[in-house]
């Protein structure tokens, strides 16, 4: 056929066409998928759109940032988002549909807008604060007790970081003289690593917990935008369920990350973490200092007041000894009065009794019922009181008021 296109002809008319019909720049709203950087300076992207649903990819394009561009750009978006440049985040980029008889179709990136990543930023981490809240975990680091004396430290640092160091040595040269007792446990605090390397820290402290007190993360100076691997749902679940209170000290101040949202506390840089922990034994040494001196100063005034009192009746005693003698000698003297009343009393009782015994003694004597009239017939010694005792031919003995005779029994004549 005479009327075919060359291959460079029809992109070549392609061109002309989307020249034409698209020579302005649009706003796109789309995913980093690959992110590379050329050693001129140029950056090549990859945008992709990914279906809701499925998550499968619907579109995908090629993207150029112009070194004389990115080197505005980048530094722009990373200041304002605190988030790297890189794949797996949403942009909205302003971009110049162009298409190259030999490169083909691609889009040149002139502008990017923070605020729409921010957004989307936001928005993951509102979705994992939200999953942890469903799952009744969020708080659960927050609701622990902060111990009085926190001393025993697991570290979470790069063990090279500058921040690191200067957390130790803001604790062990505290203008207090007070004793901590940090450990290390390493991590990779940037990059890719950042949440497996904390997570293994974690569980490394949990295999000793009762060895501490609290955790502290920290994190030095540095760029914001290695802040994303700190905005990961499973290590903001492992700190919002660690048994320990967790301290961050990131070393940002602006955002926090979600782990800042689930610790026990946040602070701003590790030496505000350590300024914590001094502040917090500070105060519990000096609340014990005011208890000292309170007990110290209530134990001076009690003493004063019981010297006092003891003064007072030490004065009051010879008057008070003086009632007191005076009491108990009027007691003596009653109690005196009442014996002497009641032995006469008793005496004139008995004596009475005693003459009322008399007068019986004296009823009973047998002489004087002799004298009366009566006699007292003995046999064999004994006195007879029975008649019937008697037999024809005793002899008895019949006392008088005077004297006595023999008399001997008759026979009963009237038995024949």
């Amino acid at each position: 056929m005479t009327n075919a296109l060359s291959l460079y002809e029809l992109n070549n008319r392609i061109r002309s066409v989307l020249d034409r019909s698209m020579d302005g720049r649009y706003w796109l709203q789309a995913e980093l998928s690959e992110v590379r950087i050329a050693t001129n300076g140029h950056c090549y992207v990859e945008f992709v759109q990914k279906d809701l649903r499925s998550n499968a990819l619907i579109a995908k394009a090629r993207g150029t940032i112009w070194a004389n561009i990115f080197t505005l750009l980048r530094p722009y978006f990373e200041r304002e988002t605190g988030q790297a440049f890189t794949a797996g985040i949403k942009v909205l980029v302003e971009v110049k549909v162009e298409f190259h008889e030999l490169y083909g179709y691609s889009l040149t990136v002139t502008d990017i807008d923070p605020a729409y990543t921010l957004g989307d930023m936001a928005r993951l981490r509102r979705d994992i604060l939200r999953q942890l809240e469903e799952e009744g975990v969020l708080t659960l680091n927050k609701e622990l007790p902060m111990p009085r004396l926190p001393q025993r430290i697991a570290v979470i640092s790069a063990a090279s970081a500058a921040g690191y160091g200067d957390f130790c040595n803001q604790l062990h040269n505290n203008p207090y003289g007070l004793v901590f007792y940090p450990r290390l446990f390493p991590a990779i605090m940037q990059g890719e690593r950042v949440e497996t390397s904390i997570i293994e820290a974690l569980n490394a402290i949990n295999e000793t917990i009762s060895q501490w007190d609290v955790v502290v993360i920290i994190r030095g100076g540095g760029a914001v935008s290695d802040l994303s691997g700190f905005d990961t749902y499973l290590l903001a679940a492992n700190c919002a369920q660690f048994p320990i209170p967790i301290i961050t000290g990131i070393g940002h101040e602006r955002d926090d990350t979600v782990i800042d949202m689930v610790a026990h506390t946040r602070v701003k840089t590790p030496t505000a973490a350590a300024e914590f922990l001094i502040n917090r034994i500070h105060e519990e040494a000096l609340l014990l200092e005011n208890w000292t001196d309170y007990i110290y100063n209530k134990v001076e005034s009690r003493l004063k007041e019981e010297l006092y009192h003891l003064q007072q009746l030490t004065a009051r005693l010879p008057a008070t000894w003086a009632v007191c003698r005076t009491n108990e000698l009027r007691k003596i003297e009653m109690l005196q009065a009442r014996a002497q009343n009641g032995t006469e009393m008793t005496l004139q009782r008995e004596r009475h009794r005693l003459q009322m015994l008399e007068q019986r003694v004296d009823a009973c004597d047998i002489q004087k019922i002799l004298k009366r009239g009566f006699s007292l017939t003995l046999l064999n010694g004994r006195a007879v009181t029975d008649a019937s005792v008697l037999k024809p031919g005793d002899r008895v003995v019949s006392r008088f008021a005077k004297g006595e005779a023999t008399l001997h029994v008759a026979q009963d004549n009237s038995e024949k």
